[in-house]
This record gives structure tokens, sequence and C-alpha cells, in this order.
């Protein structure tokens, strides 16, 4: 059984806590919205095996810190990066999920010296969503608008957090049912927590800040190797852009992967396949 370990430390001026398990080149875990490193559980056992495994909850999420500011990309890559330095790691392989994988998108054009190779699920960079918004994508992306109130989703969802929770679930997962449980329970219990909800909304109220730093450096490509994965039955993503076009926009080397019977959650979802294609992405892999 994999020896799973929960860790804090203060990086970059709040208290992180991450999840740690497995030895050898380091791997860096970022979730998404709606979810905390929680969402990682059917990853972190199988890279363990050959790998160090590190998944944070980011700002605002999970059992890391709640800050009023600091959730630009930008930052929030700042975030991670210190939070290595802290355990003086050097080279990593970083995979990131929907809000994760712009954080992780964000850490690669800012740190490239630090990632060896990238993987984005489900995800469309922010820049890219802001230049192809039109009626069809406003109704595909309504709750960054949403989110985007000041102080009228945390005011609506306070004593709601399963109802709000359950609607993202099972709208955006191929089966509706794939959390439920004692899983499902799990994240209610963590955005129940005092400014859980406040900070997963500040990730996206950061959504100007962070286009505006996309743009100043939209002509630069990603160096390192990049896997894309994505649900190929969600809308929001795989349907409505081309996905393999899009990261060919954004990194030199690419592989574009869909992944079949799968919504916006592709770890969770079809976590056999997610597995096997990170096995196979970080292949020869050696952390230096």
């Amino acid at each position: 059984m994999t020896d799973i370990r929960h860790h804090t430390v203060i990086a970059n001026g709040i208290r992180q806590h991450y999840l740690e398990a497995g030895t050898g080149p380091t791997v860096v875990l970022l979730h998404g919205f709606p979810e905390t490193s929680f969402a990682w559980r059917f990853q972190i056992p199988v890279l363990a095996e050959k790998y160090h495994v590190i998944a944070p909850d980011l700002r605002g999420y999970g059992e890391t810190d709640k800050p009023a500011a600091g959730y630009d990309k930008r930052n929030m890559a700042l975030d991670v990066l210190e939070l290595l330095k802290s355990r003086n790691i050097g080279k990593i392989a970083l995979v990131g999920h929907d809000r994760g994988a712009r954080v992780a998108t964000r850490f690669a054009k800012d740190h490239p010296h630090v990632v060896d190779r990238l993987v984005v699920m489900d995800n469309v960079p922010t820049r890219l969503v802001a230049r192809n918004m039109n009626a069809q994508t406003a109704r595909a992306y309504w709750f960054f608008f949403f989110h985007l109130v000041p102080e009228l989703p945390e005011t609506l969802i306070a004593g709601k957090e399963d109802l709000w929770l359950r609607h993202f679930f099972s709208d955006w997962c191929y089966n509706p049912h794939t959390i439920s449980g004692a899983d499902f329970d799990t994240y209610v219990q963590s955005y129940r927590s005092p400014g859980a909800v406040r900070g997963a909304m500040s990730d996206y109220r950061a959504n100007r800040e962070d286009v505006a730093q996309d743009q100043i450096d939209a002509d630069v490509k990603i160096k390192c190797p990049v896997l894309s994965l994505w649900g190929a039955d969600f809308e929001a993503v795989g349907k409505m852009f081309d996905m393999p076009e899009v990261w060919r926009e954004m990194a030199h080397n690419v592989r574009a992967e869909a992944i079949e019977q799968c919504g916006h959650l592709p770890h969770e979802e079809q976590p056999e396949r997610v597995n096997g294609l990170l096995l196979e992405f970080l292949e020869g892999w050696a952390g230096h």
C-alpha cells in the first residue's frame, strides 16, 4: 500500500498543504476546479512506484491558505516554485488539470529551466478562451462569468455546497455518477471549510490579470515536450476547440490525445487510461 504523506510548508508567504509519495524524479500534480489534491488519488499510487510525487492544494483550495489576493497564475506558479525550493527540488515533470493546467502553463513559461515535461488535461489556455469568446463559448463557460461576480456566488452557495458541486460533477462527467459516495462527500466537506468557496472564486477573478500576462508572451512557445489530454465528450473543451491545434500554438513539441467516454475529469473518469498515458509520456525521464 502506497504511503501517502501529508505535509505543510510556508512558501511564497502562505501555508501550503501537499501530498507526497514515492522516490525518484519528481512529478508535480496540480488539481483543477472544483477539486483539491484529492483529485489525484488514482494517479499517486501508480506514479509513486517510479517517481517522487508531490500534489499540492493550490492557493485558495483544500488545506492551503486562502488569502484575499495573489491568485494571478504567475503568482500561483510562484507558490509551486517556492514549495519546490523549500524541498531543494530542481527539475520536475509537471501535470496540471483545468485551473491547475493554467498554473502549470504559466509555470512552464516563467520557469522553463525547471520543467522537463508538461502534461495539460482538459484545458484551453486562458488567452485562447478569451480570444474565441462568442455566444456559444459564453454559454459553455457561463460559470467563468458567474464566478467573476463579487460576493454573490459565495452568498448563494453558502449552505448549498453539495448542490453546487453536484451540478459540476454530474454535468462535467460522461458518467454523471462517477464522483459519488464518500469521494463526493470529501469534496463537499472541503468546500464547506471557511473561505473555500471564496478561494475558488478568487482563482477565477484573476482572469483579467491572467489574460494580460498571457498576452505579453503569447509568441513564446513552451520548449519542453507537452502531452495534452482531454475528454472526448466534454462540450466546452474537446467538442468546441481543435485541441491539437490549440496546443501546437502553445508549444513546439506536442502530443495530443482524446480520452473516449470521458468528460472534463479524465484522471477521475478514466484513471487507468490516463495513468497509462502518463507513464508512457514519462518513460525514460530521469529528472535531470
